[in-house]
């Protein structure tokens, strides 16, 4: 939890100085809270429920997606990391029996990773929880605070690309 304290140390900070910073500034420094928060919470309850990472949880949610599995350049897109911190994270899985890694047919350089019925069994009950401890941290939200979020945080996703692309041109 000390990572967690860190963070609430810093936006306490900025909020007792909130001349000195700008109000994105604090607002970003809300939203890292929050996250962070929220991952530390998730990545202590998986280990202590299921003996599992939240990056091998990512991965098979995102085989869960994909009937037909996933290239490995696909896995590393989607959960953002690496190639190198996907391979790791696969050969953990593998070891584990949760998934399987094949050479695709049209090109035998190219591995792709599926999900093993046991796999999938597994992450189906981590899947369940995971949601529930999800509505827990979330249920001083009512319905319209969550739409109303969902629709500030889209806003604020399409100013943050915008603002990228244009610090790009610069």
């Amino acid at each position: 939890m000390a990572d967690a304290e860190a963070w609430i140390d810093a936006e306490t900070k900025v909020a007792e100085a909130p001349a000195d910073h700008r109000a994105e500034l604090r607002l970003w420094l809300r939203l890292l809270t929050c996250s962070n928060l929220i991952e530390t919470e998730i990545r202590s309850r998986l280990r202590e429920r299921f003996d599992f990472t939240l990056p091998r949880f990512d991965l098979l949610a995102q085989l869960d997606k994909a009937e037909d599995g996933l290239v490995l350049g696909e896995v590393s897109k989607r959960l953002m990391v690496s190639a190198g911190n996907v391979t790791a994270i696969v050969e953990r899985l593998l070891d584990s029996g949760h998934i399987t890694r094949t050479a695709a047919p049209q090109d035998r350089r190219t591995q792709i990773v599926r999900m093993t019925p046991a796999g999938r069994a597994a992450f189906k009950e981590m899947a369940e929880e995971h949601g529930e401890w999800i509505g827990l941290m979330f249920e001083g939200l009512t319905p319209a605070d969550i739409d109303g979020l969902m629709r500030l945080l889209a806003k604020l996703k399409a100013s943050v690309r915008d603002g990228i692309e244009r610090g790009d041109k610069q």
